[in-house]
């Protein structure tokens, strides 16, 4: 378990390309619609932690969760949201949810990445140009525990896998 809150299992959840590519210019690059009610099954009645411009990509908060944006900008507000400036508020805002979900962008699952438990990627098996990234998963650190490869109703070229990775506890 991560060891800032260890009743809660701190889970990083995004979709990166083949060459950890998550995004241009504050967008998705792909539109996997199964990738994204997924993403909904799964965080909703949660936390969602984000950075701000992650938060600003999206039309507006998203329904059935406390929406926490993790910003450096001691001035910013956003509705239905709350505001926080590390990562400790961020978890502590969090409260009882037993498993806060940490949804970008790249600074964010940086930042968060050594904190986390478990890793819910979809993996596009395609190559993008980006300016956001996911951090390296190292395999010495992280365990694949399940894998399921899937090919996109949205765009028939696309192929993607839901892999789940565990965080290797070396004690």
């Amino acid at each position: 378990m991560n060891d800032v809150n260890s009743s809660k299992e701190i889970i990083l959840i995004a979709a990166a390309a083949e060459n950890n590519v998550l995004g241009k210019d504050n967008k998705l690059i792909w539109h996997i619609s199964e990738d994204l009610k997924r993403f909904k099954r799964l965080t909703e009645d949660h936390s969602i932690i984000m950075g701000r411009k992650t938060f600003e990509s999206m039309p507006k908060a998203l329904p059935r969760r406390r929406n926490i944006i993790l910003t450096r900008n001691k001035e910013y507000k956003a509705e239905n949201a709350l505001i926080v400036h590390t990562a400790k508020e961020a978890l502590d805002l969090a409260g009882d949810d037993p498993t806060p979900f940490i949804i970008g962008g790249g600074e964010i699952y940086s930042l968060f990445l050594s904190k986390a438990d478990t890793i819910e990627l979809t993996r596009v098996h395609k190559s993008f140009e980006g300016d956001a990234f996911f951090p390296e998963i190292k395999s010495d650190e992280w365990e694949l525990i399940s894998s399921e490869k899937n090919k996109s109703n949205d765009d028939k070229t696309l192929t993607y896998s839901y892999l789940t990775f565990k965080k290797i506890d070396n004690k």
